[in-house]
Parts: C-alpha cells; structure tokens; sequence
C-alpha cells in the first residue's frame, strides 16, 4: 500500500471565517517550507542564465566584430581602477563579505530546526490563554491511534504562532484492507479532528495527516534460519 497524503482544514459548518485560508495552510504543512531556498537558487539560476546568453551573444559577434579578443575590461575602466586603487580594492572586500554572510545565513536558515509554535487563544482584553505546541500535537496523536488499524501516531506544531498547523504521521497495520483506510481518513475528517479543534479552541486549526504502512510490525517478527 503506497503512503497516502490527506490535508484538511475545518469542517463545513465549524470552521473559521477563512476555510479555504486553512486548506491552503494545511497543503503547506505537509512538508517544511522550501520558498527561501527555491527563491534562492531561481535567483542563482537567472543570473547563470543572463550570464551564458550575454556569452553566447559576444562569441556570435553581436556586439561587434572582434570583441572576444578584445580586453576584459573597457581601457578606461581599467584606467579608473588603477587612479582608485584603494577605493576598487574596498569595495571588492565589501562586496565579498556581503556575499559570505548572505550564504552563512542562507545556510543557516535552511539548517535551522523548524519552528513549534504554541496556539494562542484570545482571552480577553488584558488575557491571552496558551497551549503548549507539545499538548497540542500530543491531542492529535493520540485521538488519532485510537482508531481501528492505527497502529501508531505522531504529530507536531508547524508554522508560525499567527498561521499554526499541525504536521501527523499516522501508521496503519500491513493487514489493513483500502477500505479499513479509507474509513480511518473518514473518521479522522468527521470525527477526530473536529473534537480535537473545539477542545483547543480552533475550529479552523489547519491539519496535514500523512498515512504510512507500519512496518515494524514486520521487521520484528521472528526470523526463520
């Protein structure tokens, strides 16, 4: 049975003032958010592209008979860096340095550990109530093994304290039949997820559920010599 992926927002009837908002923000929770370093390399990417067709137009003769054996640099540019040596030299320090840190922080932030954030309910004028991202995660969990054919459950806390989704992993047993399965998505939609978003407080809290066939159930039978 292949893994099979379900995003759900809240129900129809129950949930927020923005349910197509929290389908959307459930989609995304599925996986961590790549948009940086895609942003990043399509960036990287256009530039390498500007750069070859701009060689390719000089090597073809566009801008002008003879230029590939020309120079590098336009003589009266290399004039002006040799009167400003000094001032070339800094601003070619500069510039490097400014490169190193965007790739440090570049790297950093796709190594970074993904954010847990907590739900923030609106208490009051002068209250705010807070659940734990932990407890949060652990109500999902643990509605969901319940179910029959669970085997086990895992969920946990994504995106930001204003935009929170909750990312679970739910494992069905290798004997469960695709209907057994269907009927657990069914329920997890219908009746799960829902009595879990009216305890926290969020009707339209964006959840992602990710089915998987258990197998450590296999993996720890005992083996025949």
């Amino acid at each position: 049975m292949a893994d099979a992926v379900t995003s759900t927002g809240g129900t129809p009837g129950t949930s927020g003032p923005n349910p197509r908002r929290a389908a959307r923000t459930a989609r995304r929770a599925q996986y961590r958010s790549a948009g940086g370093a895609r942003g990043g390399l399509v960036l990287l990417g256009v530039v390498l592209l500007a750069v070859g067709v701009l060689t390719v137009l000089l090597v073809t003769g566009v801008f002008g008979q003879g230029r590939p054996q020309r120079p590098l640099l336009d003589p009266v540019v290399e004039q002006f860096l040799l009167a400003n040596g000094t001032a070339a030299r800094v601003v070619a320090i500069v510039a490097g340095l400014v490169l190193v840190l965007l790739g440090v922080w570049w790297t950093a932030r796709s190594l970074r550990p993904e954010s847990r954030p907590d739900l923030v309910l609106d208490g009051g004028p002068d209250t705010e109530i807070r659940i734990g991202a932990s407890a949060a995660a652990d109500a999902v969990a643990d509605g969901a093994a319940t179910l029959p054919g669970v085997t086990r459950a895992r969920a946990r806390m994504v995106g930001s304290t204003s935009a929170p989704a909750v990312r679970a992993t739910v494992w069905v047993g290798e004997d469960v039949a695709d209907g057994e399965v269907s009927e657990i998505c069914r329920r997890l939609d219908a009746e799960i997820l829902p009595g879990i978003r009216d305890a926290l407080g969020m009707a339209d809290l964006p959840v992602a559920v990710r089915l998987e066939l258990d197998a450590a159930r296999r993996d720890d039978r005992p083996r025949v010599s």
